[in-house]
């Protein structure tokens, strides 16, 4: 019988819910012979939790940096907007994951953010009964735990989300979604058992901290790990839980389908014609952005500030350079943004259909067919009539695409079965 290579093999183990399911019985094993056997108090059992959570948040990182779908990411954002709409990612040799652009926009925030999750739950429980209360032989059993616990982690990602392909079901928001549910799990068992022990051995206004972690007794202990259990039921059978009868479902506003993996055909036969932004339009469009973004002033107050300190002070040299850079910083996160959203765009007019293909990562942005607009117009801000440009606008069901600084329009529009409008009237600002 011939050999299954690797990845056929990681694909046959990551079959079925196996490897979350033991992944989530290892996790409950073990807190459990540790309470009922080894005789763990609550330091030991919320010190495992704790770097479970840590666990699991390095690992859900490491998902969402290879999640195959792109991340929701609103388009009218400063050079993120733009940077989401670029389907493009690098792709890891031998392997077919790729590294998107979206995910990577994702994980600068979302890393902070499960880091002050992290710590905020290990200063509001194992910072209230870990102190003095975990002995050396309980630390060395909840060490080895903790290192089962990051094995049994790397595996299930391994084997499931990669060898059976589920990362191309996810986004990078996706990806971290089960981490919250634990941190939230974690903390409202302990922090339900603390005080209800602190109520009963705790007297006046002695600090919270004073609790002895040896009152927490086993009924209890059991309770946190049962409590812990069934979050992580949940999470594994969410999804069949959420498959009956939607007409009596109960909607609790946290479900999140990630966006469609988009596959825009961007071929085209020859001859295409191709239209792009005039120099002196992407050289102006700066002004537009700052006009749709007036808060990037806000950046310039902190340098033109300190420069009026040095202005007073004498120090003439270092209060002109901080001016430059207040002036240029603003400017030039808006000529950046400016730039990615339209001056590294060409718009390719061929087959009948109008294709927006990006230059930097040479990847196609979005595709309009002749039937697809709902309508069509020219506008001619008050940038476009200084620089002798003008504004194309096409309307679709649920979107809107705009073409800004062309010089000469007409290849654009001859896609189209329609005449454009082309309302008269003042100066409109410009977008």
């Amino acid at each position: 019988m011939p050999s299954l290579r690797s990845t056929d093999r990681l694909r046959a183990l990551g079959r079925g819910r196996r490897p979350r399911a033991l992944s989530v019985a290892l996790a409950t094993l073990l807190p459990l012979v540790g309470v009922v056997a080894l005789g763990w108090n609550a330091a030991a059992l919320m010190t495992l939790y704790w770097f479970e959570l840590g666990i699991t948040s390095l690992w859900a990182l490491v998902r969402a940096l290879f999640a195959g779908r792109p991340s929701e990411i609103e388009r009218d954002g400063l050079i993120v907007g733009p940077l989401a709409q670029r389907r493009a990612g690098l792709s890891i040799p031998w392997t077919g994951v790729e590294i998107r652009v979206s995910s990577l926009l994702v994980l600068p925030i979302a890393a902070p953010i499960l880091a002050a999750v992290w710590a905020v739950v290990g200063a509001l429980t194992v910072g209230v009964v870990a102190d003095g209360g975990l002995s050396a032989d309980a630390l060395d059993t909840v060490t080895l735990a903790v290192i089962a616990v990051f094995v049994g982690e790397a595996a299930t990602t391994l084997v499931e989300y990669f060898g059976r392909g589920e990362y191309r079901d996810h986004s990078a928001q996706t990806a971290i979604q089960g981490v919250f549910a634990r941190g939230a799990a974690i903390f409202l068992g302990a922090l339900f058992t603390v005080t209800i022990v602190a109520a009963s051995t705790l007297e006046g206004d002695t600090p919270i901290s004073a609790l002895d972690p040896d009152a927490i007794g086993l009924p209890l202990l059991l309770g946190i790990v049962a409590v812990k259990f069934a979050f992580d039921l949940a999470g594994l059978y969410g999804d069949r839980l959420a498959a009956f009868d939607e007409s009596s479902a109960l909607d609790l506003g946290f479900s999140y389908d990630p966006p469609a993996a988009e596959s825009v055909d961007g071929s085209t036969a020859e001859p295409v014609e191709a239209v792009r932004q005039p120099g002196r339009a992407r050289l102006a469009g700066a002004s537009a952005t700052l006009v749709r973004h007036p808060g990037l002033w806000y950046l310039a107050a902190l340098p033109a500030l300190v420069g009026v300190l040095f202005a007073i002070g004498g120090d003439r040299g270092t209060a002109a350079a901080l001016a430059a850079v207040a002036v240029a910083l603003p400017l030039g996160l808006a000529a950046l943004d400016r730039e990615l959203r339209y001056g590294l765009v060409e718009y390719r007019a061929a087959d009948g259909a109008l294709v927006a293909r990006d230059r930097l990562f040479g990847v196609v942005l979005w595709r309009v067919e002749p039937w697809d607009e709902t309508d069509l117009r020219v506008e001619r801000g008050r940038l476009d009539r200084r620089l002798g440009t003008e504004t194309v606008v096409i309307e679709l069901r649920d979107d809107e695409h705009r073409i800004p600084g062309l010089a000469d329009p007409e290849p654009v529009l001859d896609v189209f079965d329609r005449r454009p409008d082309r309302p008269d009237g003042p100066d409109r600002p410009d977008e």
